[in-house]
């Protein structure tokens, strides 16, 4: 028993020696631990400063130069008016018709990879191609579909072809996002709403679509930003005319003629015509009007996953 004895302690005390170690690290680790947490801090704090050094400087040299006059009249060397309403105005058409085309094929085509292909190659080099498609720059997209919609089905410069650009653009990143989005809900979900008789088409509507309603928003977000973003694609397909265009109106003008968005005017106003207090305004109505739409996507996520 004492030979025992004696051989347990040592072993007891290596245990020991182990948990002292782990719970106290020698100095110069701790230093090292110290240090690279001291990095990543200061790493995340310059990337929020710059942050908000940028957005303050353009709400500094941009808010004092916004006026009602400004943002409801359009431009008018008779009248001498320099408004951006046919630009707002434009820049909603384009997100709106964009998303509207966009966001069922790009969830539906998620939905359709996740839940219902059985070629497994197939999904793979899909997969591939999509995360090829999202890396492209936007001048080739502009100039593809300048080449499909503007000359082969005769738009011309427009906002429909623009918009068409646009969500030939951005599909790869809705399907993207949704299809991981997809993937997070559990098997065990679909397992028991199938058991319990569900089918397929309404345990994807009832269970696996709410349940990936944050990706859905995220990937709406994201196409949001790069809608409002975007210049190559609007430049290159949309054209740059200032005129008031007016959807409701007539949809052949709509689908036909030219329509400068406020990126689009932003870069007139500082490029081309070196007036650089409209363009920061323009910038300011931008970064207001990105805002209201990502909140407005939040709220919408919120309420149906509530339901």
């Amino acid at each position: 028993m004492e030979g025992v004895n004696l051989m347990s302690q040592p072993a007891g005390g290596a245990v020991q020696g182990v948990g002292a170690t782990r719970s106290g690290l020698s100095a110069s680790r701790k230093a090292y631990d110290r240090g690279l947490r001291a990095l990543v801090w200061l790493c995340a704090g310059l990337t929020c400063a710059l942050l908000l050094f940028l957005i303050g400087y353009i709400f500094y040299r941009g808010v004092p130069n916004l006026s009602w006059e400004f943002l409801t009249t359009q431009e008018s060397l008779l009248k001498g008016t320099m408004g951006i309403l046919p630009a707002i105005c434009n820049t909603l058409y384009v997100i709106g018709v964009t998303l509207v085309i966009a966001l069922p094929l790009g969830v539906g085509a998620a939905v359709y990879l996740t839940e219902y292909a059985t070629n497994y190659r197939l999904v793979a080099g899909i997969e591939f191609a999509t995360e090829t498609l999202s890396g492209i720059p936007s001048i080739l997209y502009a100039l593809v579909g300048y080449l499909a919609f503007s000359k082969t089905l005769g738009l011309g410069y427009s906002l429909l072809a623009a918009s068409l650009t646009l969500a030939m653009m951005n599909l790869p990143t809705i399907i993207r996002t949704t299809q991981e989005s997809l993937k997070t809900v559990p098997q065990g979900y679909r397992e028991g709403a199938l058991g319990l008789g569900s089918g397929k088409w309404h345990m994807i509507r009832t269970i696996v679509l709410p349940g990936s309603i944050d990706g859905i928003v995220t990937g709406c977000i994201l196409a949001v930003g790069r809608i409002v973003g975007e210049s190559a694609v609007l430049l290159y397909v949309g054209g740059m005319d200032s005129t008031m265009n007016s959807f409701f109106a007539s949809w052949d003008k709509f689908a036909h003629s030219s329509g400068a968005t406020l990126t689009v005017q932003l870069y007139v106003f500082a490029k081309e015509r070196a007036m650089m207090d409209p363009a920061f305004a323009v910038a300011v109505v931008l970064l207001g009007l990105t805002f209201l739409i990502n909140l407005c996507a939040k709220l919408a996520g919120k309420k149906l996953r509530q339901k």
